[in-house]
């Protein structure tokens, strides 16, 4: 059982699973706490948390860690802090329906992105698991009407996350690069480095009158948000990347919008249909064609850490 649920896919899914979660609760936090207060209370509690089991292996990791600190702030706080104030800001101003759509482009920028900086090969076989995820996910979005897709219009909130996919797409080509120290040194950095970036977008919010502080509602978001998506999904995340590469970790992102709907029927109460079951089906069949027909030559390994 330890085996299997070390294994890179069943991290990719349960990573899925927490950010379908955290979309759910990212629209249950409007009105509850600002984006900018949950996105900076996120990160006090998750490095909080994360330093009494990670300060030791920091300490030790220094050395490898000094040279590169820059290049780990950077990558802290475009792919820890912006990305996920985007993410929580864009939820203001558009649908969920939209931002679904929005995060599922993430792969095809991660493509692009690992060609052009690392001149990593794509497969025939990843393109068309792209293009048949993506219509599941598209499946999803439209609840089964795909004809609704073209009524879509693009406003500030799509535009916001937009640029958080764009942002999080670097981090996943980049945390590649990563000097070899421990995963909890790692996460560590990256969340202490999203903390500092975060006070000043607080500052900004608060200085705007548009500050909300965080109710019973909004501290059971900050808490999850600290814990599951701060902590678990990104060192599982990390983890994946090393094993099987950026592009086909970041192509397990397809199933966020189908975990995010079924949570959706399960918090929120939506109503279930068979276009839910359809999507899942493109989903998973557009993972296993890419995974069963790309080999494993695309991205090597990176040395493992956790």
């Amino acid at each position: 059982m330890k085996n299997r649920l070390a294994h890179p896919y069943a991290m990719l899914t349960l990573v899925a699973l927490i950010w379908g979660a955290n979309a759910v609760a990212g629209k249950l936090a409007v009105g509850h706490v600002s984006p900018m207060m949950l996105t900076l209370l996120r990160w006090i509690v998750a490095c909080a948390v994360l330093a009494p089991f990670a300060w030791p292996h920091a300490r030790r990791d220094w050395p490898l860690i000094r040279p590169r600190l820059p290049f780990l702030i950077a990558l802290g706080v475009f792919g820890f802090s912006l990305f996920n104030a985007l993410f929580y800001f864009a939820l203001t101003y558009t649908s969920a329906l939209n931002v679904v759509i929005e995060q599922a482009s993430m792969p095809l920028i991660v493509f692009a992105l690992s060609f052009i900086l690392f001149c990593t090969p794509v497969t025939r076989w990843q393109m068309i698991g792209f293009v048949v995820t993506i219509t599941g996910v598209a499946v999803t979005a439209s609840h089964g009407d795909l004809s609704a897709l073209a009524s879509l219009e693009l406003n500030r909130g799509d535009a916001l996350m937009l640029l958080a996919v764009l942002f999080y797409a670097g981090f996943t080509v980049g945390i590649r690069s990563k000097p070899p120290i421990h995963w909890l040194s790692l996460i560590f950095v990256l969340s202490l480095s999203a903390l500092a970036a975060s006070f000043p977008l607080a500052a900004i919010e608060a200085a705007s009158g548009a500050m909300i502080l965080p109710d019973a509602r909004g501290w059971g978001v900050v808490i999850f948000a600290a814990l599951l998506p701060s902590i678990v999904s990104q060192s599982l995340y990390v983890r994946a990347i090393e094993l099987i590469g950026a592009n086909r970790a970041n192509l397990f992102t397809n199933m966020t919008p189908v975990f995010g709907a079924i949570l959706a029927i399960l918090v929120i109460g939506e109503e279930p249909h068979p276009y839910h079951a359809l999507a899942l089906g493109l989903v998973l069949g557009g993972i296993v064609i890419a995974e069963r027909r790309s080999g494993r030559k695309t991205a090597p390994a990176l040395p493992p850490t956790l």
